[in-house]
């Protein structure tokens, strides 16, 4: 059974003063709506719109937020993964300064999704970045079906710990990472080994960007768990 859903995120404006938390109530409702209807698809390929909505400002990714307004500073680091059958790579950056590498984890199931979460945590970072593999038209992949499996169960279990999680277009990261190593000197035989954690680097790179405009959100089906994520987010901004 499907436990989150992918959202992709329509344009927003700037936001008013004054009205945002009745503006962010309206949204949510408006979101739950929707996917109650059926308008609202986890399986909506990249590049479409079907069950695009306006979410509330405090569930946008932080590189969309910032690109909206620039006086605000609020938000953590991003985690960028870009998950692999075997490795999984991890970079952490907030789109100030180039994003870094992390590690390489030889991790799967349950053991990897609570690493994760860990990392996340220990890097001070409110919102995960996950690569989404599709091919070079912008269609999916089988690949791209085990991603969203897995982001599915970890998108629930982030909620509950306040955290945010989005996919991102990961297509052609593998090449641009090795075209990064190679220009930042990184030896021949250390390529191998960092090639996933630097993929996630170009997926944060990629992120930032566009300013988040490619991100989609992956909300649990849960009322309670999604306002939890708008509470955790609103707490965070003021601190």
């Amino acid at each position: 059974m499907t436990t989150a859903v992918a959202v992709e995120l329509a344009p927003l404006g700037r936001a008013g003063t004054g009205t945002a938390a009745a503006a962010s109530s309206q949204r949510i409702l408006l979101l739950r709506r929707r996917r109650a209807a059926g308008f609202i698809r986890a399986s909506s390929a990249p590049g479409r719109s079907e069950g695009a909505g306006e979410l509330p400002a405090t569930l946008l990714p932080n590189a969309r937020r910032r690109g909206r307004d620039p006086l605000w500073h609020g938000g953590g680091f991003s985690l960028g993964v870009d998950l692999g059958d075997a490795r999984t790579g991890l970079a952490v950056g907030r789109g100030i300064t180039l994003p870094r590498p992390l590690t390489v984890l030889k991790l799967r199931g349950q053991k990897l999704e609570l690493t994760l979460l860990d990392v996340a945590r220990q890097q001070e970072a409110d919102e995960l970045i996950i690569g989404l593999p599709v091919s070079a038209d912008g269609r999916e992949t089988p690949q791209s079906n085990k991603v969203r499996s897995l982001v599915g169960r970890l998108a629930v279990q982030a909620a509950e710990r306040g955290l945010r999680v989005y996919l991102q277009d990961e297509h052609g990261t593998s090449i641009d990472a090795l075209d990064y190593m190679i220009s930042r000197g990184v030896k021949k035989s250390a390529r191998d080994v960092k090639s996933d954690a630097y993929a996630a680097v170009m997926i944060l790179e990629r992120y930032f960007k566009s300013s988040g405009q490619g991100a989609k959100i992956v909300l649990p089906r849960q009322p309670e768990l999604q306002d939890k994520l708008i509470a955790q987010s609103r707490q965070d901004a003021e601190i």
